[in-house]
């Protein structure tokens, strides 16, 4: 069997170190280029890490990247170059890197998802449905907890739940979004979506979604306890992408939920 060519980007990054871990007991890919924004002495699995660039993503075949918005897109900008098949965790990213990461999936396969887990995949899916079915007399709010490293708030996560919010209501996400609180104990409904963050200890990720209409409240959420099961799900990614024509891809496309 032909194993697949992977690249992984921020490779001495949380995420970066978890998919070296989940790479070791795969069979399907190999290691062949890995990448980092600082120079590191030594080498990882007989390889040195390298920066960013055409010669250190040559021999790859999908690049995965979790590091920041801004080296984001510079690998993308590479790998249109090379046409590599890209997988994006990263999060945090401005409705205008958005867009660019659009005009980018025209010219190569992209999957990007703010979080590679099924049962998130599944949450978004059950938030859509909820946010349909109880309609306008109920708002919504979303709650969320990360270790204390993590910079970016509301987590990519949370925006996506956000995102399921707007699709059930048909309406544009960005018009939808309302405060973004920081480590507050509670805080409030809104006629938009309000969004609180908590940082703290080494949480590796709980999120709660929230739905009321004053007189009851339906509440959906997820916890997650080991931080293998994204770097299993970028895999998983990696692997569907292979085949993939140029577009734009999500965990839902590779999940099938209609």
């Amino acid at each position: 069997m032909k194993k697949i060519h992977l690249a992984i980007s921020g490779c001495m990054g949380r995420m970066g170190q978890e998919l070296i871990k989940s790479v070791n007991k795969n069979r399907y890919f190999k290691i062949v280029s890995l990448t980092e924004n600082r120079k590191i002495k030594g080498k990882i699995l007989g390889l040195k890490p390298e920066s960013n660039s055409v010669s250190a993503f040559k021999k790859a075949s999908v690049i995965i990247d979790f590091t920041v918005p801004k080296c984001t897109l510079e690998i993308l900008k590479i790998a249109v170059k090379q046409k590599k098949k890209i997988v994006i965790g990263t999060t945090g990213f401005t409705k205008k890197e958005e867009d660019v990461i659009k005009r980018f999936s025209k010219k190569i396969p992209i999957l990007k998802a703010g979080n590679m887990s099924l049962g998130i995949n599944l949450l978004m899916y059950l938030t859509e449905i909820a946010s349909k079915s109880l309609g306008k007399n109920f708002l919504s709010k979303i709650y969320e907890v990360h270790h204390k490293h993590k910079k970016d708030y509301p987590s990519g996560t949370a925006l996506m739940l956000g995102r399921g919010v707007a699709k059930g209501k048909n309406k544009d996400f960005y018009s939808l979004i309302g405060k973004k609180y920081l480590n507050k104990k509670s805080f409030p409904y809104g006629k938009k979506i309000n969004f609180n963050s908590i940082r703290k200890g080494q949480v590796i990720g709980e999120h709660e979604i929230t739905f009321s209409s004053g007189k009851e409240k339906v509440t959906l959420n997820h916890e997650s306890f080991d931080r293998a099961l994204y770097s299993e799900g970028a895999l998983t990614a990696a692997k569907w992408l292979i085949n993939k024509k140029p577009g734009l891809y999500s965990m839902r496309d590779l999940l099938n939920f209609k």
